[in-house]
């Protein structure tokens, strides 16, 4: 076996061991009648250790086994630790030899391939040990449930639900229940199996909580600034560029500062979004920093949202494959207008609402006042959709911020005659829709933010991005990026005429998902602009990380609430 396969067997031998070792102590009956035998020859804790020992252990081995297979030395360390005394007590203990001997080999290994485990921790915060602490009374209470009523024969009398379930959780901090058991030996092992759940989970929420406090990556001011600079130089590449300034995400640069990507660890993987920023020339130096940040820290190394030119480069210099996920639309401002028939159901939606008295207007965000900014920013934050944002990789994640004064905000208002006292200014408690366009180089716009009020009426969308069409020449914008629309090949081509029958299955697929992702109606709502499509990429390292990709990038995007804990419970641990 070569060393580099050593982490993933030892994972795997990590799980084994600790779902046997659960299975035995949990029901010591399952386990003599069909795994006696093995007993003898399984290596570490599982072949050795009884009753709560077992148990434990089982739970720490499947907690180190996912950290074994993303080689994290933490992981290592703690294993390297454990084997020498699971193998002297196999020796001195039980007199199992052949156990020892396994267990101090799967040792040397470990210790042979120790250059293998190099990847760091991952950013953490002292709010996480309360999420763990969380988790571990839930598992907890189910556990020493199974454990309870596993000796249900073993119980004097026939205690109910009740008294179970106060044994279990008085068990947990060391007290004895109300439930009896008889011979003492099950008596002292279901008081010394609760006991070593409470125990660990009291060890590890403290360990967690007092271990020095390592903030979560974000964009620094510092890292803000150098991504400024290189999108006034090399902004127009881009439509996504903007985004890199969001403030939750964090930036790697090449050696020589001329190129640079932005991203966020999301469950283990490093998400990047868009294209590199910079000089195309420096992309590769930006990719392969890139590249080695996430093998130090054993994370997925992805990129969601990536266009041609920049897949090919991130498929040669890192050896990633390609995977087309949708369609930019692009409007192109010297060709738009509202006549002929393929615009007939734009034109009527914005006839339509204009007539009911809403009226619209176009600034940057420079020509805001601050009460108008705060305005619009309460309205977004008040209005459906906005308590949990979605966006990550066309999302800027703040909206009317001074540090943005090229953003075009577009504001729809309703008024009884906007006619009667020309010129028109807008009265903010008018306000019923938003609209925020990001800058793409110095000519062109890309789509932030689209919200509007509750039970606000059909077509104030399309009036919106009417109205930005309309006044972009006077902006100096010559081209407007829209919604991204995902999996717009599979919707288009799968309804024309002589489609296939696996491309038919694959939109009735999509169209099925849009009951919950809202692909086919973005879709329908792009094309209506007839615009042209750009096609966008997921870049990934291999197929087994699709679902794993694919669960971070929905997190990141806000389709997958992220789990966190209120603030009001975060420990003031200083």
């Amino acid at each position: 076996m070569s060393r580099s396969r050593v982490p993933v067997v030892a994972a795997y031998l990590a799980l084994a061991i600790g779902v046997v070792n659960i299975v035995r102590a949990v029901h010591p009956a399952f386990w003599h009648t069909r795994f006696a035998g093995a007993a003898a020859v399984l290596p570490g804790v599982a072949g050795s250790l009884a009753g709560a020992t077992s148990l434990v252990a089982g739970i720490l081995l499947i907690m180190i086994a996912h950290a074994l297979r993303r080689r994290k030395r933490r992981a290592w360390r703690l294993v390297i630790v454990l084997l020498p005394v699971s193998a002297l007590a196999e020796v001195l203990r039980w007199g199992h030899f052949i156990t020892a001997a396994i267990t101090t080999a799967l040792f040397v290994v470990l210790l042979a391939a120790r250059k293998e485990f190099f990847a760091l921790s991952d950013p953490r915060t002292r709010r996480r040990s309360l999420w763990v602490l969380l988790l571990l009374c839930v598992a907890d209470v189910a556990v020493g449930w199974a454990v309870v009523n596993a000796h249900s024969r073993a119980m004097i009398g026939a205690p109910g639900v009740a008294d179970r379930f106060q044994e279990v959780l008085l068990g947990l901090v060391g007290l004895d229940g109300p439930v009896r058991f008889t011979p003492q030996r099950t008596a002292d092992l279901v008081y010394f199996s609760l006991l070593g759940l409470g125990a660990l989970t009291a060890v590890m929420t403290l360990y967690l909580a007092l271990r020095p406090d390592r903030p979560v990556a974000g964009l620094s001011p510092e890292q803000e600034r150098a991504v400024r600079e290189l999108l006034k130089r090399y902004g127009a590449r881009d439509s996504l560029g903007y985004f890199a300034q969001r403030r939750d995400k964090s930036a790697i640069f090449s050696a020589s500062a001329k190129a640079a990507i932005s991203y966020r660890v999301v469950a283990g993987v490093m998400l990047a979004s868009g294209d590199p920023l910079g000089d195309v020339e420096a992309w590769p130096g930006a990719i392969k920093e890139f590249m080695a940040k996430a093998r130090r820290h054993a994370w997925v190394p992805a990129v969601i949202g990536c266009s041609q030119t920049g897949g090919r480069v991130w498929c040669r210099q890192a050896g990633l494959s390609a995977l087309e996920i949708g369609d930019e639309a692009v409007v192109e401002v010297a060709g738009f207008g509202l006549e002929g028939r393929e615009m007939r159901n734009v034109r009527q939606m914005v006839h339509r609402i204009e007539r009911a008295g809403y009226v619209c207007a176009v600034r940057r965000g420079a020509d805001l006042g601050a009460q108008e900014r705060d305005r619009i920013r309460q309205a977004a934050k008040a209005w459906p959709g906005r308590g949990r944002e979605r966006g990550f990789s066309m999302a800027l994640g703040r909206i009317g911020d001074p540090a943005d004064p090229d953003c075009v905000v577009v504001t729809a208002h309703k008024v009884a005659d906007p006619a009667t006292s020309p010129p028109w200014r807008p009265r903010w408690g008018d306000l019923r829709a938003i609209l925020q366009f990001v800058p793409w180089g110095p000519h062109g716009l890309s789509l932030d933010l689209m919200c509007r009020e509750r039970g606000g009426d059909p077509g104030l969308n399309e009036l919106l991005i009417v109205e930005l069409l309309r006044a972009a020449p006077g902006l100096g914008v010559t081209r407007v990026s829209l919604n991204f629309a995902m999996f717009r090949s599979a919707l288009a081509g799968g309804e024309r005429l002589g489609a296939g029958p696996v491309l038919r299955a694959w939109r009735a697929l999509v169209i099925f998902l849009s009951r919950w992702f809202q692909i086919e109606s973005l879709y329908r709502f792009n094309a209506k602009f007839q615009p042209r499509w750009e096609p966008r990429f997921l870049i990934y390292p291999a197929t087994r990380d699709l679902p794993r990709i694919g669960f971070a990038a929905l997190q990141a995007e806000g389709f997958i609430p992220p789990v966190r804990l209120p603030a009001r419970f975060a420990p003031s641990l200083q």
